[in-house]
């Protein structure tokens, strides 16, 4: 039986190309396996300063002049990650919220897939992709072809999932879907914060905080409109498809974008604001996560990963509705109420990339041991 510490290793992502969540977690895979290869569809190589030196494996896709706009080649990706030869490896990982669970491995071959989610635009959020494309111009034609395509890449990304091994859900709420769309179990391991990131002096502040890239389902669009109305400061951190339309909303002068911030940036808007807004549903969400750890409580939705990690009224408060008026209520509700900077803190440190990389070890450890114990049939 081969040991776990001499396991030859390969971690397959998506792509590598922003520093988002996802990107973050492979981040991390790559320092529990420092001898690992890497393996994506396309690399951006000065996003990922981490990754010099590590032996990074792109596809063909890597060669297009579009190669990071990987969202123009949903049928391309598939193929592509079914093209890595993943022959000599005795332990693959993949992070996967698209194609990169699809890889083809041996027998042998353990394939753990940390799972982030089935893929929304197949499978959970299809008919909201399909109503909100974010392609500007191309929108009229994706619409008149997106049925059949999704239809045909879904059938794929059914027998991709057979593939698997054994599958890691971000969240309660993706284990659910896993086993809705997959028909598989899977075990949860939350994704990490880097708690040390936000461990600046947390300082009251009067200004509340959005996170992310703009697209439509982030859903900036009822709390731009909500503070139109509340006349309470808002700055948006972010850029995405969705920012022009955004700022034509901003009626009030108090609603500041502040555009793409770098990391260092980002993390004193978060230390030096009243509060976090989440009005979108995500899988997991790691915005929520950050702001707690920077001492800072979270107004989110009511829905998807914030349920597992907000603690209401302790951590934050939740408005049910993805309306301007549920929004614009909790505001009001929240400048009411009091919360300590400790137990945000306290409550994010559960969920740091220490404790991240420990169970992501451990597990796949004895995932290898339950893997090198199974019988082998006899072909007769």
């Amino acid at each position: 039986m081969k040991e776990f510490n001499d396991l030859k290793v390969a971690i397959v992502a998506d792509w590598l190309v922003a520093r988002g969540g996802a990107e973050r977690v492979v981040l991390l895979f790559a320092e529990i396996f420092p001898q690992a290869d890497l393996y994506t569809s396309v690399f951006k190589a000065p996003n990922f300063p981490e990754l010099n030196g590590r032996r990074v494996i792109t596809s063909r896709l890597q060669y297009s002049p579009l190669r990071y706009k990987q969202q123009l080649f949903p049928t391309l990706r598939p193929a592509a990650f079914e093209a890595f030869d993943l022959d000599d490896y005795d332990l693959v990982i993949s992070s996967a919220h698209a194609e990169a669970k699809g890889v083809l491995t041996k027998p042998e071959t353990l394939h753990l897939c940390y799972c982030h989610t089935p893929t929304r635009y197949y499978w959970s959020h299809y008919h909201e992709y399909l109503k909100t494309p974010q392609l500007g111009i191309l929108d009229p034609l994706i619409k008149s072809v997106m049925p059949t395509l999704v239809h045909r890449l879904r059938i794929w990304d059914r027998v991709a999932a057979d593939r698997v091994d054994v599958f890691l859900a971000n969240s309660k709420n993706t284990a659910g879907r896993i086993k809705k769309y997959y028909e598989r179990e899977s075990s949860v391991i939350y994704p990490p914060v880097d708690y040390q990131r936000f461990q600046g002096e947390s300082v009251p502040g009067d200004y509340y905080l959005i996170v992310g890239r703009q697209i439509e389902y982030k859903r900036t669009n009822i709390a731009v409109e909500a503070f139109n109305q509340l006349d309470l400061p808002l700055r948006v951190i972010g850029e995405g498809p969705e920012l022009p339309r955004l700022k034509q909303l901003a009626k009030s002068f108090k609603i500041e974008f502040l555009g793409r911030l770098s990391d260092d940036q980002t993390t004193q808007q978060f230390l030096g604001c009243k509060a976090v807004l989440f009005p979108q549903e995500e899988d997991f969400g790691i915005v929520p996560l950050e702001a707690m750890a920077a001492g800072k409580p979270v107004i989110a939705y009511r829905a998807g990963g914030a349920l597992e990690t907000v603690v209401d009224n302790q951590t934050g408060i939740f408005f049910d509705y993805q309306t301007v008026v549920s929004l614009a209520e909790a505001v009001r509700r929240f400048e009411r109420m009091s919360f300590s900077s400790t137990v945000c803190r306290e409550r994010a440190k559960q969920f740091d990339n220490t404790e991240f990389k420990r169970q992501i070890n451990n597990f796949a450890e004895q995932a290898w041991i339950e893997h090198q114990q199974r019988p082998t049939k006899n072909c007769v």
